[in-house]
């Protein structure tokens, strides 16, 4: 029996698995990176162990310090959780040689399914059908798909669509490969972009027992990491639905799986369908799969260590439907840019109930005051919704997002709710192109005149806050109004002019506005006789104000206009905090509008950093493993000197020379 168990991972998949000890009566050990010191899987766990430093391969990638610390610790049992070592066969036999049980899959088992490339070729020998990888690619075969033999999570991935762009490709997907994975091993296949990500989740017991436990779409993808997922797969032909399952069991089966894993598949237009990989670990999208089947996946998996059989022959059927969204702290509207900054306040206002329950679910890794900083992924937390139908567990997720109140960096929730309530998704029209296909409607700017009321109530809000016998603005004679200018998240300025009266409120482009109530952190306001609670909170000059239908944030600017920063035009700038990865270009070389410079990567991903116009590179201030914050100068590129004008030619009026008379 396990007694004590250490997860080998940080944020919300530490503290989900920590919530299953506990109701096991399971004592539980954290490890925990500088940056994590104060995070909220830390303070949860029985203990905690610190692994010093904080770039992930001095760290979370440790596995001989996380053994180390297991035994330290007294924990007897060690659960990887996903990502950073959940699918090392090293580190898993490691664990197993120390004396201390291994929550995961056979090291053997992962191996076979380490390499896509190895993975593939043993499926295609055990009959489940196989995207076959492309050597020698040609232009029938286009568009192109470069993946990473290794690892996962969208690293290492490149569409081509000329045959002229896979060497320059190919390159950059090694180099980000071996950069993630300490593998640079890439191939090619077939890129379908009205296909579908379908995947199936498995469960396998040492005594031969292997349950398909119902399929999940994860087609909403952005940068090829997912975004939104649901159980079960909509839409999917009975007999497809059936195929999966069988092509899934039948790969659990060729290499002697045990314990939790998931087989993707790719489901073309015409319902055929071609095994990818198997994850050999618990998936990110876990929650959907529980909601359905009110399994505790996690308690299965610790059972099966533990060398228990699964309870039954077949998994238990599949009730309602499940939706999942992941919350990032990113920008949709520029490139999906991670955010960094304090989290100052996450609040589901929509209760949930008990995790494998019915009704909506929060799984986050972050709590009040966090610091999300460049060295882990953008994810904040994942919002899960069930309900009887596809259509009201849509419903039910948008506005539970809607409604949350997430002060802090920008994030993607907006484009989240936008998706969950478009037609194209409600109607099931899904495939990986999905979020770039609709990215106008996606990431549109917020509706002027919402922005324009919020701002009318962050600005009532504050001078509530600084009033003192009378209500700020208030004259027996008639005064000049009251003042306030803010900047939104996509750049436009909102000026607020506003009298408070006796009459009531008098704001300038808003004759029909009536303040009913002002309070420091709420404001209520009727327009054309419509009633709107606007609760507000200010940090510093960040203000949010949220209603049941949305959220605003604005940054409070100075009464009037500061000069602007002049730069460069050339100058490139970090937009984000993060590590230089690689350079491009040198000093000195001719470079192109929208030609790669250099390669930045933060929160996991590489962000390719591009000449603004074409020119000459004249500085790089970047060399690789350099830290970098926003607004650092990178590089600058200056226009090409203009061409010497041709000769005029003999002027028609020449100046006459001295005579030697005249010197």
């Amino acid at each position: 029996m396990i007694t004590n168990l250490l997860v080998a991972n940080r944020g919300e998949i530490a503290r989900r698995i920590f919530r299953t000890c506990r109701d096991l009566g399971i004592a539980t050990t954290a490890v925990y990176a500088d940056p994590d010191a104060g995070a909220p899987h830390v303070r949860e766990a029985d203990a905690a162990v610190r692994l010093p430093g904080a770039a992930p391969a001095d760290t979370y990638l440790g596995g001989a310090l996380i053994v180390e610390a297991a035994l330290a610790a007294g924990a007897d049992a060690v659960h990887p959780g996903y990502g950073f070592l959940s699918e090392d066969a090293g580190f898993a036999r490691a664990v197993r040689a120390a004396g201390l049980v291994w929550v995961g899959p056979e090291p053997a088992a992962i191996e076979a399914m380490g390499s896509k490339t190895a993975a593939k070729r043993l499926m295609a020998a055990a009959g489940v059908p196989v995207l076959d990888a492309l050597d020698a690619p040609t232009e029938a075969d286009l568009p192109l798909l470069v993946k990473a033999a290794a690892g996962g999570g969208g690293r290492g991935m490149r569409v081509v669509r000329a045959l002229a762009d896979l060497p320059g490709e190919l390159a950059a997907a090694r180099a980000e490969a071996a950069q993630a994975f300490g593998s640079d091993e890439v191939f090619c296949e077939r890129y379908l972009p009205a296909g579908r990500h379908v995947e199936v989740q498995l469960l396998a017991d040492a005594h031969g027992t292997v349950w398909a436990v119902g399929d999940r779409d994860c087609s909403l993808q952005r940068r090829h990491q997912k975004v939104v997922e649901e159980a079960p797969a909509p839409g999917l032909d009975p007999a497809v639905r059936a195929a999966l399952n069988e092509a899934a069991v039948t790969a659990a089966k060729a290499i002697g799986y045990t314990g939790a894993g998931t087989a993707e598949f790719l489901l073309g237009p015409d319902g055929r369908c071609w095994f990818l990989e198997m994850n050999t670990r618990l998936q990110v999208e876990h929650p959907v799969t529980e909601a359905v089947t009110g399994l505790d996946l996690v308690a299965l998996q610790l059972a099966v260590a533990e060398g228990r059989a699964l309870p039954g022959p077949t998994a238990p059927p599949i009730t309602g439907h499940a939706i999942e969204a992941r919350l990032y702290a990113e920008d949709p509207a520029h490139d999906w840019r991670p955010a960094t900054g304090t989290l100052h306040r996450i609040e589901l206002t929509v209760p949930h109930e008990e995790f494998t329950g019915r009704g909506v679910r929060l799984d986050s890794g972050v709590g009040d005051g966090c610091a999300i900083t460049p060295h882990y992924d953008a994810l904040l937390a994942k919002v899960i919704a069930w309900a009887p139908t596809r259509a009201a567990a849509a419903r039910r997720l948008a506005d539970a997002l809607a409604r949350a109140r997430i002060h802090g960096p920008a994030t993607n929730r907006a484009s989240l709710v936008r998706a969950l309530r478009h037609p194209a998704f409600l109607a099931g029209r899904l495939h990986t192109g999905f979020l770039a296909e609709h990215a106008d409607a996606l990431t549109a700017p917020p509706d002027p005149h919402a922005e324009r009321l919020a701002a009318l109530a962050a600005a009532l809000a504050d001078a509530a806050a600084r009033r003192t016998a009378l209500p700020s603005g208030w004259r027996n004679l008639p005064s000049q109004p009251q003042l306030k200018r803010y900047r939104s998240e996509d750049g436009a300025e909102r000026e607020v002019r506003y009298r408070l009266t006796r009459t009531g409120l008098r704001a300038e482009g808003h004759p029909d506005v009536e303040l009913l109530d002002a309070a420091p952190d709420l404001v209520v306001l009727r327009e054309g006789g419509v009633r709107r609670a606007y609760r507000v909170a200010r940090y510093g000059d960040r203000v949010h104000i949220d209603t049941p239908a949305g959220a605003t944030a604005l940054t409070a600017l100075p009464r009037f206009a500061e000069a602007p920063v002049r730069t460069d035009p050339g100058e490139l700038l970090a937009p984000m905090p993060g590590t230089v990865v690689r350079t491009t270009a040198a000093v000195g070389d001719a470079v192109t509008a929208g030609q790669s410079l250099l390669v930045l990567e933060a929160m996991k991903m590489e962000h390719r950093i591009a000449a603004p116009a074409d020119g000459i590179l004249v500085e790089l201030r970047a060399a690789p493993g350099r830290q970098v914050e926003t607004g650092t100068l990178l590089a600058v590129v200056k226009p090409p000197a203009p061409s010497p004008a041709p000769s005029p030619g003999p002027s028609p009026v020449q100046p006459l020379a001295p005579s030697p008379e005249e010197v």
